[in-house]
């Protein structure tokens, strides 16, 4: 039987007051993983009418797969004897990725519902920084000794093993905690069951620190491609696993907030289609009226140089052409350098290459887009006198614009995110739209400027 099965049978459920009694059977019987995937596509009402028609088991079952804004919802609206076996089920990792999320005075009040083992081990994971691998371990893992044999670690995991995160990987520590070595399940399964797993063992396991930042350790598993990697303190003491899974989670997470903040719009936290309209609004405004505040320059610049395009009001046709030449170019470089570093391909040390590489691509992208523009004023002053005498001097004007402007956006693009990089901020700030902000600005000044060498005593 094909495992999409049961939830071809939930999309033709139509839920509501009347007829969920009858729904609930075929709603406990789906598997977890279809029926949160169900619920998250149902309205909030409809939402708290299947998980209440659910068994306890199936409802905790279901929980840990229901996308997160929806147990967030529930835990906020539940009663908190609900709550707490919720929770609960969740593993270690999960629940402190959702705890941190909730008001604080929500999360004091939920943790004192929790199992007295489980509050002790959320206070603690919480304690460690936002954004840290600490946040993201989980204390479910199996140990070994060095001096058992293959034999000794296979019926340990028999009779230890079930709460594991991951028996995929097995640790040896010593009498303190502290770890020396990581194996691979199936170096057990390849190996005599009377072989010590110490001649085992090559010492060359990778580990990440408590307090390291998640973008570590999203480029050490994208480096070394392993399913779990080991949480050490700084004496070296192994306190928990991060796994590949969670992994992958924080990093759809990561670059979706890249992308989000790449197109000028700060951070969503839920899925659009469940943002709220004024959420969505005050998402978008903030970054909108910045970056309107900063096109009001380019008005002031344009001003500034008012008499010249009375005087050559040809100049303003090709100001659109120049200025987003230039905008387009540095957003194509920011964004390659953000990318760059958010994968760990650049560092600040870089900067120095990355500029000479820039300044070169910068002047042949405006060596090449100046000659289109220069080809196209002369083409069209020759053969039709469109700008009068002086097409060939108008022509050499938007050559070196395009040139010079092209360059400058390069150049912009591709050192902004290094520069809040260096000053702490998110690189990802440098949007495309910040970035055509400033170098629509800036455009207009080089623009003009050259217009005034090549031009004066002719049509200036």
């Amino acid at each position: 039987m094909s495992i999409l099965s049961p939830y071809s049978s939930l999309s033709h459920l139509e839920i509501n007051e009347d007829n969920i009694s009858s729904a609930a059977p075929i709603l406990n019987r789906a598997y977890p993983v279809e029926l949160a995937d169900f619920i998250a596509d149902q309205t909030e009402e409809q939402q708290r009418l299947i998980f209440n028609a659910l068994t306890s088991e199936k409802a905790v079952l279901t929980f840990e797969y229901l996308p997160f804004f929806i147990q967030k919802l529930f835990l906020e609206t539940f009663p908190l004897e609900r709550s707490a076996p919720l929770l609960n089920s969740l593993s270690p990792d999960d629940r402190t990725a959702l705890l941190e999320e909730l008001p604080p005075e929500f999360v004091s009040l939920v943790l004192k519902h929790l199992s007295p083992e489980e509050r002790a081990l959320s206070i603690r994971l919480l304690g460690y920084p936002k954004n840290s691998v600490g946040r993201l371990m989980t204390p479910d893992y199996m140990t070994v000794k060095l001096n058992w044999t293959v034999q000794e670690v296979l019926d340990h995991i028999r009779k230890e093993g079930h709460d594991s995160e991951t028996l995929n990987v097995v640790y040896a520590v010593n009498d303190e905690g502290v770890l020396l070595e990581d194996f691979r399940i199936r170096e057990f399964l390849l190996n005599p069951l009377d072989a010590v797993i110490k001649n085992l063992a090559d010492h060359k396991f990778i580990s990440l620190n408590v307090t390291d930042s998640s973008e570590s350790a999203i480029r050490l598993f994208r480096r070394y491609g392993r399913s779990a990697l080991p949480v050490l303190d700084q004496k070296g003491v192994l306190l928990g696993i991060v796994t590949v899974d969670d992994i992958m989670e924080l990093s759809v997470e990561e670059d979706t907030e890249d992308i989000q903040k790449g197109g000028g719009v700060a951070a969503l936290r839920e899925p659009y289609m469940a943002v709220s309209l004024m959420t969505l609004i005050q998402k978008r405004l903030g970054w909108l009226s910045v970056l309107f505040m900063g096109e009001l320059f380019t008005a002031s610049a344009m001003g500034y140089f008012e008499g010249e395009i009375s005087k050559a009001v040809v100049l303003s046709l090709f100001l659109p052409l120049i200025i987003s030449s230039g905008g387009n170019a540095g957003s194509q470089a920011s964004t390659l350098i953000v990318r760059a570093i958010a994968l760990g391909e650049v560092t600040l040390r870089d900067w120095w290459r990355i500029m000479q590489k820039e300044i070169f691509s910068g002047l042949i992208l405006g060596i090449f887009l100046g000659t289109l523009g220069f080809l196209r004023v002369a083409i069209w002053g020759y053969a039709f006198t469109e700008y009068g005498e002086h097409w060939l001097l108008l022509a050499l004007t938007i050559l070196f614009s395009l040139m010079g402007i092209v360059l400058w956006g390069t150049l912009t693009g591709s050192m902004l995110p290094l520069i809040l990089n260096r000053c702490g901020f998110d690189p990802a700030t440098s949007s495309t739209p910040f970035v055509a902000t400033l170098v629509d600005v800036t455009g207009v000044l080089i623009y003009f400027n050259i217009a005034l060498i090549i031009l004066r005593g002719t049509l200036l």
